[in-house]
């Protein structure tokens, strides 16, 4: 009969337990319990008919005959690694992470997305949604959509969306409480607040009051309601608890329909809004999200330019 040959697994914990020099941190690398891989040495052992491991108070040292067999089991575990490697990168699915903010994630691009599976049906996208992009933290090949002005990004970020802002409310609100004749009657109002830094770094209630020369804290009369995400904004004033204040190319859909109505003057801020951050050394993948993102907004060129 011939004789049965050693398993690879055997082999892999052999090998670990030599790196290692101990039982217990080799268990740990493995998944597998300390008896488990003692159980499994004595086994080898005993098939081969020689000690592989002197056992010490701590830990364990190889034998001349462990460690003739650890540089040959080593090699090859690792060789077989590495082509292991070779062989899932070869399959692995075309990938790109997108880095961007909660309300540009939820209220422009996921609605979109079902279109750019339709052209590229089998390319990964992982989307990185944070409260505030941290440019400076963006990985190499990634590509970014933030927030900003010029002055505060890259030569060649591309502006997708310029900020444009209008106060919206849903249609009960503006019947219950409109029509808003004047902007005296938008501050009379009950608002609905994006909570941000001071100064805030796009438009909020106060900056949008002080470019109409209102002063609200003389009208102010109802408790308003503040929320940390654009997205609760937006939920709030689709519960009609208030006015909100409406980034165009976020809401738009909701205006369309008919969900969300505009209910005073709008203002923009051209050199400010959503810009798209490319990576210098960008992929086939990268590239092809980058042009869809540009598409979507209307951009022709790489310049920025409609």
């Amino acid at each position: 009969m011939a004789e049965r040959p050693i398993d690879l697994g055997w082999m892999r914990i052999f090998v670990e337990i030599g790196k290692a020099g101990s039982l217990s941190a080799a268990a740990s690398v493995l998944g597998l319990t300390q008896p488990a891989v003692s159980y499994q040495i004595r086994r080898i052992e005993e098939h081969l008919g020689v000690a592989l491991f002197k056992r010490q108070h701590r830990g364990v040292v190889l034998t001349q005959e462990g460690k003739r067999l650890f540089d040959i089991a080593a090699r090859n575990v690792d060789e077989i690694d590495q082509l292991a490697r070779h062989f899932r990168k070869g399959t692995t699915r075309p990938a790109v992470r997108l880095h961007t903010d909660y309300a540009f994630s939820s209220l422009w691009l996921i609605p979109r997305m079902h279109g750019f599976r339709l052209i590229y049906p089998d390319m990964d996208i992982q989307i990185v949604a944070t409260q505030r992009i941290e440019r400076d933290s963006v990985d190499d090949g990634d590509l970014a959509v933030a927030f900003g002005s010029r002055a505060e990004l890259r030569q060649d970020a591309v502006l997708l969306l310029p900020e444009r802002v209008a106060p919206v409310c849903s249609r009960g609100f503006l019947d219950r409480n409109g029509p808003f004749a004047d902007v005296g009657d938008l501050a009379r109002s009950r608002l609905i607040h994006l909570d941000t830094a001071t100064p805030s770094p796009w438009f909020d209630w106060q900056s949008y009051f002080a470019q109409l020369r209102i002063n609200r804290e003389a009208y102010a009369v109802q408790g308003d309601l503040s929320f940390n995400t654009y997205s609760l904004v937006v939920q709030a004033a689709l519960g009609e608890q208030g006015l909100a204040l409406g980034w165009m190319g976020l809401v738009d859909s909701l205006l369309e329909s008919g969900i969300l109505a505009i209910a005073g003057p709008e203002l923009e801020a051209p050199d400010r809004g959503y810009w798209l951050l490319r990576p210098k050394k960008g992929s086939p993948q990268s590239e092809r999200l980058g042009a869809w993102l540009m598409t979507e907004a209307g951009i022709s060129g790489v310049d920025g330019q409609a």
